[in-house]
């Protein structure tokens, strides 16, 4: 097996038959283990997220797939790393133009998701800055940071709107320092 191929995993997306997505997932970990290629497959995911559920009065919170008939794959992609995951139990091809490789995910992509992306923010400005939103719907609105949630990659400005101050939650490449 090639050395350093860890910076090359990418996110691609595999479609599955509806209903097989945590039956790929556990049977894709376990070549991963068998093979020893944990270093070429690194991760795989069927995203969920909490649902709540009011039932005969009670609340009830279950788990629902986010993206029904996918599975996400982190993966180096090889030859021998793309055959074992379309020939896989379920899996009925990635995501993507099918005449040749699959395409991966974008930062952009990933973000949206809100998985994981090499994009880390630079953050010029503090609470109680002033700023300048500079896109979206508010654009060109002045502000004042309130809070900043790197985790999210969202911050929350206190804008003049209709003569009072109005909290609203941004990204944080939305504004900019002045």
């Amino acid at each position: 097996m090639v050395e350093g191929v860890a910076a090359e995993a990418k996110w691609y997306v595999v479609h599955t038959y509806s209903g097989y997505e945590n039956k790929v997932k556990a049977t894709l970990e376990r070549i991963v283990e068998n093979r020893g290629i944990q270093e070429y497959i690194q991760e795989v995911s069927v995203p969920m997220e909490e649902q709540v559920e009011i039932k005969d009065g009670k609340k009830k919170t279950t788990q629902r797939k986010i993206y029904p008939g996918y599975v996400l794959v982190k993966m180096v992609l090889t030859d021998e790393i793309w055959y074992i995951v379309r020939n896989t139990r379920g899996v009925t091809g990635f995501v993507g133009p099918t005449s040749s490789k699959p395409t991966p995910l974008t930062d952009e992509e990933l973000m949206l998701m809100g998985l994981e992306s090499g994009w880390e923010p630079v953050v010029d400005y503090g609470v109680g800055d002033s700023v300048k939103v500079i896109g979206g719907p508010l654009e060109s609105f002045i502000g004042t940071v309130e809070e900043i949630n790197l985790d999210k990659k969202k911050v929350r400005v206190l804008v003049s709107m209709f003569g009072r101050e109005t909290p609203v939650e941004l990204e944080l490449t939305q504004i900019m320092r002045i």
